[in-house]
């Protein structure tokens, strides 16, 4: 039996109730599509604050948090990461998996995805050292982020991977975003917009090395199922973590920011 319950957000999600843990797993096509049809219901692009940011009616101020915030969900994704290559026992995942921590943290100092972001928050007109010490970021920004780790960190192998699938729809938001505050914008270098960019290819990639690594190791319903759970947590934890920037920036201070 199957309820439909309401995130803090207010979408709705899909609740378990009596599952049968003898049911057969669904084939990998309809695996598949279960898991993309959830994500991209749930999926932050529809979030009142990127509708917003995208149409180009966010003030700089609310941009510049944004962007602060946002920093600290980008510094849990190598910790999130390394949860995951400490939970397999295969070299060869662990080889694949710990790309993803280079990804963000660089091979060295001034390079990967967090120095990307440094240095975007250098182009809205923040202090990256400001940033970087997370000093302003919201505490319901830090109660999401650090629930995205600790939802790695208390879940299954498989779980875990298939948290990471809300990169499924990256690369459309990313493109999106690059176009949008291109426009809308120009303040912000074009060439400081290099995080979004790089995400495009990176996020094909490592969605399409997910999705094998779940499709292949969640063999039962119960595993499906909870893998879907997974994915569906992961969006809420994005989600919350806009309804926080939102309420605190843009919806109270929407006619005192305007113009700036």
């Amino acid at each position: 039996m199957k309820a439909k319950v309401r995130s803090a957000s207010g979408r709705s999600r899909v609740a378990t109730e009596g599952s049968d843990s003898l049911r057969d797993p669904l084939p990998q096509d309809a695996f598949v599509e279960w898991l993309r049809r959830e994500g991209e219901s749930r999926y932050h692009d529809h979030h009142p604050c990127h509708v917003l940011m995208h149409e180009g009616k966010l003030s700089r101020r609310q941009l510049q948090e944004w962007v602060r915030n946002r920093y600290y969900y980008q510094t849990r994704i190598p910790i999130k990461d390394a949860i995951i290559v400490s939970k397999s026992e295969d070299p060869a995942f662990r080889r694949q998996w710990v790309r993803r921590i280079h990804d963000h943290d660089g091979e060295r100092d001034g390079e990967g995805g967090l120095e990307l972001w440094l240095r975007l928050a250098d182009g809205v007109g923040l202090d990256r050292e400001d940033v970087r010490s997370c000093r302003g970021v919201l505490p319901g920004v830090r109660f999401a982020c650090d629930g995205y780790v600790t939802l790695v960190r208390e879940r299954s192998l498989v779980e875990a991977v298939a948290s990471s699938l809300t990169e499924f729809f990256a690369p459309d938001l990313m493109t999106k975003r690059v176009l949008a505050w291109e426009r809308h914008y120009p303040w912000v270098k074009p060439e400081l917009l290099e995080y979004f960019r790089s995400r495009v290819p990176r996020a094909r990639r490592d969605s399409a090395e997910a999705i094998e690594f779940v499709v292949a190791n969640a063999t039962s319903y119960e595993l499906q199922e909870r893998s879907v759970a997974a994915l569906v947590k992961k969006t809420e934890i994005l989600w919350h973590l806009l309804d926080c920037v939102y309420a605190a920036y843009v919806e109270p201070g929407s006619q005192k920011d305007a113009g700036a």
